[in-house]
């Protein structure tokens, strides 16, 4: 049987039939696209490229559902750790953790500082853990509390969040993806890091300055003073307000520093979460377990809330919505849209689609602008058609890398230019992991917080603006190749 190579045109036909059907989806099903239709979306695309791998290609079927089934593999870890966070959010209500986060936030921030705040404190948890994810299943969600009581539309809070959380990965040396990228590209960590500062420095300085702006809508004179007031004596009656909650937080992010594996940091997170419970909610575990504190009632709603959520009944439909959430059951629509999307991007690199796009990008690449242009959309393209930041990383650090030494320009310039490109962007895509993951933990909708995730926006423009005005893209010299 003769194989055939896909053409441009004929490797663009998924990716065609998946922004018709995404797009129909929004059209037909608005916010409900993402439970359901959105996945089938990804998967009758997936077989529309595997029918052509198969009819037009000349290729066996199994060569590509190998290779899907590979790539789902690729993101067991990132389904694990959404399970697992899923479970830790429950805990973390149960045992007081998060409302005495958003209960002293509500008491200490002005609503006015409230979203340049958000974003400086999400990048600092996550220069110190190397991790958006932990920063958003932490912090992320007791801001997105905060922010709501405060009546700040979520999808600005989740902005100002992603934001944070993405500068501070981006930025520190724990970080996997950090670490990734100078690897793929060539170069070490820290020159990598340093290289950064010139494009990720004006990034964060001019989203701080807009969310500043934004803020000051937000005045307290324009605030109900009483539904804030109502909102703290409702958490405060339902739950132990207690300063050594905190303490929680601050464990799980020690073990992140000390380079903890995500999985086993968060689970200890959790376990520890059901001691904190035992330990200062025990009038609410009194309430939970009707008055009867047995072992086998408090397996019961420990378990129960890990797997399904946990759930209240305050009286006050804020307080009852946002806390009322989490549990392993609450990912599993995200999982399913994880499953789906690696399926897709496994298909589409199978049958050398993905190969045949990223050629032809090559070609029309003619100077330093254009080739960092280029391998930003790369990894943007990547993240839509693959649903996974490490491929787009690793992806398009090894595609381009051969071009940057023929431009003679340090391998430090690819690897910045990957992280502006694949990091960044990667939450901006509702189903990729990172989108799924943010839109899932956070509660908002990856098309709400889209349009104020400024750093994420502005990083690979500030990219192709640096290169173009030719600064800081240092040449290779015979002294120094890296």
């Amino acid at each position: 049987m003769h194989k055939r190579e896909p053409s441009f045109l004929v490797s663009l036909i998924p990716v065609a039939v998946l922004v018709l059907l995404l797009t129909g989806n929004v059209i037909v099903f608005k916010d409900d696209s993402s439970v359901g239709p959105n996945q089938l979306a990804l998967l009758i695309s997936s077989m529309v490229c595997a029918a052509i791998g198969v009819f037009y290609l000349k290729r066996p079927y199994k060569d590509f559902e190998k290779k899907a089934l590979h790539s789902v593999s690729v993101s067991t870890q990132a389904i694990l750790i959404l399970m697992i966070v899923g479970s830790l959010i429950g805990v973390w209500i149960l045992n007081g953790v998060v409302p005495t986060m958003i209960y002293y936030g509500i008491k200490l921030i002005s609503p006015e500082a409230f979203l340049p705040i958000s974003l400086v404190i999400c990048g600092v948890v996550s220069v110190a853990t190397g991790s958006s994810w932990s920063t958003a299943g932490t912090v992320g969600i007791a801001l997105i509390g905060i922010g709501k009581t405060l009546g700040i539309p979520e999808g600005m809070v989740a902005g100002a969040i992603v934001s944070g959380a993405y500068f501070g990965d981006k930025m520190s040396p724990l970080s996997d993806t950090t670490n990734l990228a100078p690897a793929m590209a060539g170069t070490d960590l820290f020159s990598h890091i340093r290289h950064m500062i010139f494009t990720t420095g004006p990034a964060i300085i001019i989203s701080f300055i807009i969310f500043l702006v934004l803020g000051i809508s937000y005045s307290s004179e324009a605030l109900n003073d009483t539904q804030i007031q109502e909102v703290m004596g409702v958490i405060a009656k339902n739950f132990n307000i207690s300063l050594w909650l905190f303490l929680l937080p601050l464990i799980v992010v020690v073990l992140v520093m000390k380079k903890v594996p995500a999985v086993p940091a968060l689970f200890i997170g959790t376990v520890l979460g059901v001691v904190f419970a035992l330990i200062f909610q025990q009038d609410l575990l009194l309430r939970l377990t009707a008055g009867e504190l047995n072992f086998n009632n408090l397996y019961h709603v420990i378990l129960k809330v890990s797997f399904a959520g946990f759930e209240i009944e305050s009286g006050n439909a804020m307080i009852d919505k946002l806390f009322s959430r989490g549990g392993m059951s609450g990912m599993m629509n995200t999982v399913w849209m994880i499953l789906m999307a690696m399926i897709f991007g496994g298909m589409m690199e199978a049958t050398g689609m993905l190969t045949t796009i990223a050629n032809s990008i090559l070609k029309l690449v003619k100077g330093t602008t254009s080739l960092v242009t280029a391998t930003i959309g790369s990894g943007i393209f990547l993240n839509l058609t693959t649903s996974d930041q490490y491929i787009a990383i690793v992806v398009t650090g090894r595609m381009f890398k051969s071009a940057y030494e023929k431009f003679g320009l340090k391998p430090k310039n690819l690897s910045r230019a990957v992280e502006d490109g694949s990091t960044v962007t990667s939450v901006l895509v509702p189903w990729n992991t990172c989108g799924a993951y943010f839109s899932t933990i956070l509660g908002v909708a990856t098309t709400a917080y889209l349009p104020f995730a400024f750093f994420n926006l502005l990083s690979p423009l500030c990219s192709i603006a640096v290169a173009a005005s030719g600064k800081t893209m240092e040449k290779i010299d015979d002294e120094q190749t890296s």
